[in-house]
């Protein structure tokens, strides 16, 4: 073959290449999200699941934006950080719509085999892996990121869950909306009865108590969102946690 044919061919192919990683070092949007939850989730996190089915094509084509824009080490933390709670969140809603009608996320287990729990079923495609909820949870989120505020971000579809934002996650206002979130979650007395010295906090401060106090007390980090200054010998118990759908305020 001839060398200058060999040459041109090398050429194009460095220049599919250089495109191919240019390509994949940018984050994606999360326009689509951004709009549909704006659309079909109140401010106060109330999901209108009917609303999700009937824009079932517009959901699916942002879902397959996830699925194929896996986030890599190129992407800003920010911006992957950012990209797990969205998936964490979308495809819990696309749980829920295949499911529904249903009274909790946890009556999805039922008549699924080989599962503990609802979040152990591998029903997620990204990047050409399976995963279910707890893979991107406990797998990912905690352990790659260590960021205490990811649980008032990822949303369990059920009443005593942080609310679900009704604004996608973005590199760009992650911390704000980590912060913003945190503060809404702690305010909010049908999830958490705060006064300087008697707390009645929400189970997520039990379940994951070590992502809390990496850096100091319980209280140490619950005064930094707070709505009131909380006394460092307050006393601590827990609320019941409601299962039920967050399809209405209860």
């Amino acid at each position: 073959m001839n060398r200058s044919l060999l040459f041109s061919g090398f050429i194009v192919f460095l220049s599919f290449f250089s495109l191919a990683q240019k390509a994949n070092a940018q984050s994606i949007s999360h326009q689509l999200w951004d709009e549909l939850l704006q659309a079909h989730v109140t401010d106060d996190g109330i999901v209108d699941y009917e609303g999700f089915i009937k824009e079932k094509d517009k959901f699916n084509r942002y879902l397959d934006l996830l699925r194929q824009g896996t986030p890599n080490r190129s992407w800003k933390r920010t911006e992957q950080l950012a990209y797990w709670i969205n998936a964490y969140n979308a495809f819990t809603v696309k749980l829920i719509i295949d499911h529904y009608p249903v009274k909790s996320i946890k009556d999805i287990k039922r008549g699924v085999p080989f599962v503990n729990t609802v979040w152990d079923i591998k029903f997620i495609e990204i990047g050409g892996k399976k995963y279910d909820l707890n893979n991107i949870e406990h797998g990912i989120l905690r352990k790659r990121f260590h960021e205490p505020r990811i649980h008032f971000a990822v949303n369990c579809a059920s009443a005593s869950c942080p609310p679900l934002l009704n604004h996608a996650y973005t590199g760009a206002q992650l911390n704000r909306q980590l912060s913003q979130q945190a503060k809404r979650f702690l305010a909010d007395k049908s999830k958490n009865i705060i006064t300087p010295d008697r707390l009645q906090l929400s189970k997520i401060f039990k379940w994951f108590r070590k992502d809390f106090t990496q850096k100091g007390s319980l209280i140490d980090f619950l005064n930094l969102y707070a709505p009131t200054t909380i006394h460092k010998n307050a006393k601590i118990s827990y609320l019941p946690y409601d299962w039920r759908l967050n399809n209405r305020k209860y």
